[in-house]
């Protein structure tokens, strides 16, 4: 069975029948009960399981830290932080107890702890709602970084990173929150660190995740060329491999992304591709970015972040190279 849902819908979907299947799991963080989120994405939630879904204080260093105890006696925690910027707050517990709780305890005490959170640009919000910050995390050994880019895509990678035994978290783009639906089976799971080959291409590989892939799916309608398009759903642990074994065949490479581009995650990216395609490569690997700026806020937004023309003479570049 399947039902045609946004990609927020997809998340109270995933939170209702993770509750309802393991009662471990606990909903928690700033406005999650009552008001059902900032997102509206926990709405109703509360009255299914009162004892298992929670409001907090404003407290972001407490909201993660909380979750450290919860899962090392037993229970899933799935903390949501509002913005994704307001987790800078919290960045100490991740860095310093969530990700060492395995290592530190040798194995005895592990932390399957779950942090939702909405990153990135294209809703024309306040100062420190609009900021990706993947780069950071992925720098953080042991911790899971996911990104959905769609309703299907959340259903089955938010399942995978509830269920996971060690600590993820899970980067919901937020312009992609209502922005369409598709069709989400009821029973979906994803393995965590298993890259997508959204399109099949023979000329160039375009790798993009998050609310940048439907830019650049946008982009490559326009260029008369065989493009494949490789969405890595997870940027730690990376599916290197099949991201490796693309630009091999095409031999030209093109990455998106909306956080600022230095020491981005196309940084990681290409140093890993001329340590195992080098030899393969016929162009030099272009860079489709944000800009090494802070985010701006509102209508100016929509200067900072890559839209389909950039990203399309990314792509160019890369073709026509040589």
């Amino acid at each position: 069975m399947s039902e045609r849902l946004r990609m927020v819908e997809a998340v109270r979907d995933t939170l209702g029948a993770e509750l309802a299947r393991d009662d471990d799991v606990v909903v928690y963080g700033e406005d999650v009960g009552e008001a059902g989120g900032v997102f509206r994405a926990t709405q109703g939630l509360i009255d299914d399981y009162p004892d298992r879904v929670f409001d907090t204080p404003v407290a972001e260093a407490g909201i993660v830290g909380a979750g450290v105890g919860l899962a090392a006696t037993g229970m899933r925690p799935v903390a949501e932080i509002q913005f994704q910027s307001f987790l800078y707050q919290g960045f100490h517990q991740l860095a310093q107890h969530v990700v060492r709780m395995r290592s530190r305890t040798r194995g005895t005490i592990t932390c399957p702890m779950t942090i939702r959170t909405p990153y990135g640009g294209g809703i024309h919000a306040l100062e420190l709602h609009s900021e990706s910050f993947e780069a950071g995390f992925a720098h953080i050994p042991g911790l899971k970084v996911v990104f959905p880019s769609s309703p299907a895509e959340t259903k089955g990678l938010l399942t995978s990173s509830i269920r996971s035994p060690d600590p993820v978290i899970f980067m919901e783009p937020t312009r992609l929150y209502r922005s369409f639906r598709e069709e989400v089976p009821d029973d979906h799971e994803i393995p965590l660190g298993e890259a997508r080959v959204v399109e099949p291409g023979e000329d160039v590989t375009v790798v993009a995740w998050g609310s940048m892939l439907r830019e650049t799916l946008d982009a490559v309608d326009d260029i008369d060329a065989s493009v494949e398009v490789i969405d890595p759903r997870t940027l730690y642990p990376l599916d290197t491999e099949t991201i490796v074994d693309s630009v091999k065949k095409t031999g030209r490479c093109a990455i998106v992304h909306e956080a600022p581009k230095t020491a981005g995650m196309a940084g990681e990216i290409i140093a890993r591709l001329n340590e195992e395609a080098f030899l393969y490569l016929e162009a030099p690997i272009e860079r489709v970015t944000g800009y090494d700026v802070p985010m701006p806020m509102f209508a100016r937004e929509d200067d900072y972040l890559p839209d389909a023309d950039r990203i399309e003479a990314g792509i160019r570049d890369a073709l026509e190279f040589g």
